[in-house]
């Protein structure tokens, strides 16, 4: 039984390398209809991502990049389906590739394996799974993040004299925050403070602006990349 399992194995790598015949039964309806539903479900990640991103800095280009990564998945997985040379030779060569771009967010590399996954199901030509899975991961991503817009954190750095110490407290006194830094120099004080607001209701940060003796006041919407 070994033998012979052993001896088809050869006899399938050895018309791989020499006959090559599986391009020539290529459908190109097919790789169109493939690369189209790859397309598709690129821009809606596209959309998914651009509706749910809370980062600092939105990068057109790097969303951009989830449309191609999904129909050059397709592309490859359809290539590698049909000839198991290339399926080796494929992953010897992406054995090789070194990605050099750090990515700030974890969450942008879920983004990364939704595009390959999708690009995946799609050149093995299983559409029902890879639209299916990328409709579920979508709704997943759009209902967590509205549950992350309703309370989002915040820096409140407030620069201020020595003669307004017992004003500041008492002003942020009424906030829920954590105190995250205090800089005391021979002119001023600097604190940081941590609060996390679930409406745009800023008035405080005038108040605060407002007592004598206070330098300035910011409030830095925090996402953990960037502090100040």
């Amino acid at each position: 039984m070994a033998v012979g399992d052993s001896t088809n194995f050869q006899d399938l790598f050895k018309k791989s390398v020499l006959h090559l015949e599986a391009f020539r039964n290529v459908s190109y309806i097919d790789v169109i209809i493939g690369l189209a539903v790859a397309f598709g479900l690129g821009l809606f990640i596209f959309y998914i991502y651009r509706k749910t991103f809370r980062g600092v800095v939105y990068s057109y280009n790097y969303n951009v990049t989830f449309v191609l990564m999904t129909m050059l998945t397709a592309l490859i997985i359809m290539t590698i389906s049909t000839n198991i040379v290339l399926s080796l030779g494929m992953v010897g060569a992406l054995s090789i590739v070194r990605f050099r771009t750090a990515v700030k967010d974890p969450l942008d590399t879920i983004y990364m394996f939704w595009a390959v996954s999708a690009g995946i199901a799609t050149g093995a030509k299983l559409y029902p799974v890879a639209i299916i899975g990328s409709a579920a991961v979508g709704l997943a991503m759009i209902w967590l993040s509205r549950r992350k817009v309703r309370e989002q954190p915040y820096l409140l750095i407030i620069r201020h004299s020595e003669s307004a110490t017992d004003s500041v407290r008492e002003h942020i006194r009424k906030l829920n925050y954590h105190l995250k830094s205090k800089t005391v120099r021979k002119d001023f004080t600097e604190l940081t403070l941590e609060l996390r607001l679930r409406d745009d209701n800023t008035a405080f940060v005038s108040e605060l602006s407002d007592v004598e003796g206070v330098v300035d006041v910011a409030l830095i919407n925090y996402t953990g990349d960037y502090a100040q």
